[in-house]
C-alpha cells in the first residue's frame, strides 16, 4: 500500500470513529446517486464508505463531492473512488457552495487530480467547476467514454492538443477562465455539439473549429476577437451562435449560409457593415453596433470641438481611491456606491480616497425611532467644495419588521450632521402565478408545469457590471434530480413586445433540487416550462394573454363614523376577504360584486347615482365618473367625498355606485378581447352597489362638528392666493382620520407633540385631529407660504383627495376676490373686455 493509501486508511479509521458518535444515516438517494457535496466532511464520509465497502455503494453511478475540503484529505478521498466506485458515469467535484462577504461563489481547493482516475472507464460527465485549476489534469484526457466536460469559473490559460483524444465528448464548457488561444486538435472533436468559451480573454479561433461537424451551439460571447476564421461557415449543423461582447468589425459573409442557423447574436461589437442575408434576418441580434456608420475620424470636420464621453470607473475591493477630472466621470464602488461627478465639478484634477465605517455609538447619533439603513462611507480629502452637485447612489434593502416612513441620507461635517436632498426608488420583482388546471387545459398535457412568472426591472444605467444571477423556482412537481432536460423551456420576453422567446439553448442552466439558476445581462419577464410541446412560444404567448385577464371583484364601503366618504376599490378575487377582514373595523357596506373579469391595464369608471353626486371636483373625475385603471399589484383603490340634492333632514337618501367598462389595452390582442365578449359580458356596464346616506338630524351636523371648539376667528392665507378659513379647516379636520399623524408629522411638528396630543385627547380621535390642525394654524398666522405648505403635506400623506378640495377651495377663493375687485371697478378692463389684476402698481382713485 502506497503512502497516499495509507493516508486514506488513516481518514477512515477517524471517520468511522466520527459515524459512531452519530454521523446520520447513508446520504444515499433513491437510485444510484450519492451526494455529499451538502454535508459537512463529505470526504471523510466518503473515506469511511469506502473502508466498509457497503452493497448499496458498488451500485453507485452518480457523485457528488464539495472540494471545500483539506487539499490533502480531498486528495487521498479522490484516489479511493476508481477502485470503490467501479460503476461511476457522473462526477461532480464543484466548488461554490461557499460565499465571500461581497455574496462572489468561494473557488474549491482542487488544483488537481490523481492519476487513478483515468481507471473510471465508464465516466461519461465530470464537473470540475468552481475550481483553481491552472492546467487540465492528464488523467481526463484518458477518459475515453466522457461525453460532458464542465471546466467553467477555473484558472484555466490553455488547453492541451491531447484534447481531440476524446472521441465521445459532445458538451464542453471552459466559460469564465483565462484562455488565450484554442489547441488546433479541437476541430477533431467530431462528436462535439454544444461548446462554451465564453468569459474568456481569446483574440482568436483556430481554422480547424470548422472541422466540428456536429457541432450546435456555439458561445464566444465577452472575449477579444476582432476576426473569425471562414471555416465557420461549414458548420452546417450549428444552430446557435452567440459572438455579442466583442471586438469585431465583420464577420464571414458565409454565415447567412447555415442552413439550421437559428439565432445569431451580435450586440455590442464594432461591426460597420454586414452581409444584407444577415441585415434583414430575424435571427440576428446587433444592437450595440455602429452600423452604417463611418469612421470616428470623418464623421466630424476637423476642427470641429468635441466633448469627451464621460468615463466609468468600476473599483474592485483591492482599491480604495480613484482619480476626478474636470472632464467628470461616473465611479461604482466595490461596496455597491455609485458617485457620478458632472463635467465641471471641478477645476483641478483630484484623487479621492474612500473608506468605509462601521456604525459606531460615537460616529453616528441615531434618534428613538431611527434606524441605519448602511455602513458609513468617509471620502477625503475633507472640506472639498464642488462646482456642481454630485450625485450619489446607496443601495439599501428595507427591513421587513418596520416600515421606513422617511429615508434620509446624511452627511457629517465639524461633527454635525445633517440632511442632504434624497430621492427613494422602490423596486421589486413582480411575480405572477398560473393555477396548474389552467396550464393543463391549454397545453391539453397532465403533466405540463410552469414556474412563477417573473418580472424583474431596474432603474438607472443599464450596463451591469457583470452578468446578474436569477434564480428561479422549477415547475411544480418537477426536481433538479428527475427532471428531464429536454423538456424544460426558458422563455423571456422584452417589452413592449408581446411576443416570448425560448432562450434555453442561449444559456447555461444550472439546476439544483428545486431551483434553476442562470445569468442575465438586463433584467426582464422570464418563465420556465415543463413539457413536451417543442415550440411553446405561441403557447406562451396565449397564457400570457390569460394571465393578464383577472377575475375582479368590486366593492363601495363608507366610513363608519363619516358615511360620506366612500371607498371604491377592484381587488383580484383571491384578496377579497382578507381585504374585508381588515377594512370592517373603520367601513361597512354591501357585500362586494359578483366576479367579472379584467384585463391588465383596462380602464373603467365609477359613477354615483340616485341623487348622490361627488363632492368636490377631482383630477381623476370626467364628466361626473371617477376613472380607474386596473393594476393587479396594485391597490386600486380611491376614497371620495359625496354629497347629495335631496333633504336629508327629511330621509334618508338611498342611492347607488355603477362600474362601467372604459378602453381596453393596446397590448392586448383583439382576439382575447372577443373572446371575452362571446361569454356575453355586457360591454359597458359591469356592476352596481348601493350607497346609504343616513338621516341627519337638523343641525346635528354643525353641532357634531363645533362641539368643544372655542376658537377665535382664524384666517390662512391672503386674498391674492386665497384664504382658508375656520370652516374650511373643519372640514379638512373631519376627513382626515387615522391619517393625521402621517399629516402632523410632515407639517413640521415633532414627534412628542403628537404622542402629548394623543394623551390629552385620549379616546377621542376627532378632538386630536382638531386639536393638532388649530395649533398648528395658530402658530402660522399671518406667515406667508402656510397654505402651500398644508397642500403639500397633505399629498405628501397620500391624502391627494383632501389636498384637492384645500385647492378647490383657494380657487374659489381667488375668483371670488377678483370679481369683487372688478365689481367695485378697482381693475382695469382690457381691450377685449376682460378685468385684469396688477396688484404690483398703485389703484388711483
Amino acid at each position: 500500500m502506497d503512502a497516499a493509501l495509507e493516508e486514506a486508511a488513516a481518514a477512515a479509521e477517524d471517520a468511522a470513529e466520527t459515524t459512531e458518535a452519530g454521523p446520520g444515516p447513508l446520504p444515499l438517494l433513491p437510485g444510484t446517486q450519492l451526494n455529499l457535496d451538502l454535508y459537512p466532511g463529505g470526504c471523510r464520509r466518503l473515506l469511511h464508505l469506502c473502508a466498509q465497502r457497503p452493497l448499496p455503494l458498488r451500485q453507485v453511478e452518480f457523485l457528488r463531492l464539495s472540494t471545500h475540503e483539506d487539499p490533502g484529505l480531498l486528495e487521498a478521498t479522490l484516489a479511493q473512488v476508481p477502485w470503490s466506485l467501479l460503476h461511476l458515469r457522473s462526477l461532480v467535484l464543484k466548488g461554490g457552495q461557499h460565499r465571500g462577504p461581497l455574496g462572489a461563489c468561494l473557488r474549491g481547493a482542487l488544483t488537481t487530480l490523481p492519476t487513478g482516475l483515468s481507471g473510471l472507464a465508464h465516466l461519461a460527465h465530470l464537473d470540475l467547476s468552481f475550481n483553481k485549476l491552472e492546467t487540465l489534469p492528464a488523467c481526463v484526457l484518458q477518459l475515453h467514454s466522457l461525453g460532458a466536460l464542465l471546466l467553467s469559473h477555473n484558472c484555466l490559460s490553455e488547453l492541451p492538443e491531447a484534447l481531440g483524444a476524446l472521441p465521445t465528448l459532445t458538451f464542453l464548457t471552459v466559460t469564465h477562465n483565462c484562455l488565450q488561444r484554442l489547441p488546433t486538435a479541437l476541430g477533431s472533436l467530431s462528436m462535439l455539439q454544444r461548446l462554451d468559451l465564453s468569459e474568456n480573454l481569446l483574440d482568436a479561433v483556430p481554422p480547424e473549429i470548422g472541422g466540428l461537424s456536429s457541432l450546435q451551439e456555439l458561445n464566444l460571447a465577452s472575449n477579444q476577437l476582432r476576426s473569425l476564421p471562414a471555416s465557420l461557415a461549414g458548420l452546417r449543423s450549428l444552430r446557435l451562435l452567440v459572438l455579442h461582447s466583442n471586438l469585431l468589425t465583420s464577420v464571414p459573409a458565409g454565415l447567412a449560409h447555415l442552413p439550421m442557423l437559428m439565432h445569431l447574436d451580435l450586440r455590442d461589437n464594432q461591426l460597420r457593415d454586414l452581409p444584407p442575408e444577415l441585415l434583414d434576418a430575424p435571427f440576428v441580434r446587433l444592437q450595440g453596433n455602429p452600423l452604417g456608420e463611418t469612421s470616428p475620424d470623418s464623421r466630424t470636420p476637423p476642427g470641429t470641438p468635441q466633448d469627451p464621453e464621460m468615463p466609468r470607473l468600476f473599483l474592485t475591493s483591492d482599491l480604495d481611491s480613484f482619480p476626478v477630472t474636470p472632464h467628470g466621470c461616473s465611479v461604482t464602488l466595490a461596496c455597491g456606491v455609485r458617485l457620478q461627478f458632472p463635467a465641471g465639478a471641478i477645476t483641478t484634477p483630484v484623487t479621492i480616497h474612500y473608506r468605509l465605517w462601521l456604525p459606531e455609538p460615537g460616529l453616528v447619533s441615531l434618534g428613538p425611532h431611527d434606524l441605519l439603513l448602511s455602513r458609513v462611507l468617509e471620502l477625503q480629502p475633507h472640506g472639498l467644495a464642488f462646482q456642481q452637485d454630485v450625485s450619489l447612489w446607496l443601495l439599501f434593502v428595507p427591513p421587513r419588521a418596520r416600515r421606513c416612513r422617511e429615508v434620509v441620507v446624511r452627511t457629517r461635517s465639524d461633527r454635525v450632521w445633517s440632511d442632504l436632498e434624497t430621492h427613494v426608488e422602490e423596486e421589486a420583482p413582480k411575480v405572477v402565478h398560473m393555477a396548474g388546471r389552467e396550464l393543463r387545459a391549454l397545453l391539453g398535457e397532465p403533466e405540463a408545469a410552469v414556474s412563477p412568472l417573473l418580472c424583474l426591472s431596474q432603474s438607472g444605467p443599464p450596463v451591469f457590471l457583470q452578468p446578474v444571477t436569477v434564480q428561479l423556482p422549477l415547475p411544480p412537481g418537477v426536481t433538479g434530480f428527475s427532471v428531464d432536460r429536454s423538456r424544460l423551456h426558458l422563455l423571456h420576453r422584452a417589452p413592449p413586445t408581446a411576443t416570448w422567446d425560448d432562450i434555453t439553448a442561449q444559456v447555461a442552466l444550472e439546476l439544483t433540487h428545486l431551483y434553476a439558476r442562470f445569468q442575465v445581462t438586463h433584467f426582464s419577464w422570464y418563465w420556465l416550462w415543463y413539457t413536451t410541446k417543442s415550440c411553446v412560444e405561441g403557447l406562451a404567448r396565449k397564457a400570457w394573454e390569460r394571465l393578464r385577464l383577472h377575475r375582479v371583484n368590486l366593492i363601495a364601503l363608507q366610513r363608519r363614523r363619516d358615511p360620506e366618504q366612500v371607498l371604491l376599490q377592484c381587488l383580484p378575487r383571491n384578496k377579497v376577504d382578507a381585504t374585508l377582514r381588515r377594512l370592517l373595523e373603520r367601513y361597512r357596506g354591501p357585500e362586494p360584486s359578483d366576479t367579472v373579469e379584467m384585463f391588465e391595464g383596462e380602464k373603467f369608471f365609477a359613477a354615483f347615482e340616485r341623487g348622490i353626486d361627488v363632492d368636490a371636483d377631482r383630477p381623476d373625475c370626467v364628466d361626473g365618473r371617477i376613472c380607474f385603471v386596473f393594476y393587479s399589484h396594485l391597490k386600486n383603490v380611491k376614497e371620495v367625498y359625496v354629497s347629495t340634492t335631496l333633504d336629508r333632514e327629511a330621509q334618508a337618501v338611498r342611492g347607488q355606485v355603477s362600474f362601467y367598462r372604459g378602453s381596453v389595452p393596446a397590448e392586448v390582442p383583439p382576439e382575447a378581447a372577443a373572446a371575452r365578449q362571446k361569454k356575453g359580458i355586457d360591454a359597458l356596464w359591469i356592476a352596481t352597489l348601493p350607497i346609504k346616506l343616513p338621516q341627519r338630524l337638523r343641525g346635528a351636523g354643525e353641532h357634531r362638528r363645533g362641539a368643544g371648539l372655542s376658537l377665535a376667528p382664524l384666517n390662512l392665507g391672503n386674498a391674492e392666493t386665497g384664504f382658508l378659513t375656520q370652516s374650511n379647516l373643519l372640514s379638512v379636520a373631519g376627513r382626515l382620520g387615522p391619517d393625521w399623524p402621517t399629516v402632523a408629522l410632515h407639517l413640521g411638528l415633532p414627534y412628542r407633540a403628537l404622542q402629548r396630543i394623543r394623551h390629552e385627547f385620549r379616546d377621542d380621535l376627532d378632538g386630536q385631529i382638531r386639536h393638532m390642525l388649530f395649533s398648528w394654524a395658530e402658530r402660522q398666522a399671518g406667515q406667508p407660504g402656510a397654505v402651500e405648505l398644508l397642500v403639500k403635506a397633505l399629498e405628501q400623506s397620500d391624502r391627494q383627495d383632501v389636498a384637492e378640495e384645500v385647492r378647490a377651495v383657494l380657487e374659489l377663493g381667488r375668483h371670488k376676490y377678483q370679481d369683487s375687485i372688478r365689481r367695485t371697478g378697482l381693475a382695469p378692463e382690457d381691450p377685449a373686455g376682460a378685468s385684469t389684476l396688477q396688484p404690483s402698481q398703485p389703484v388711483q382713485a
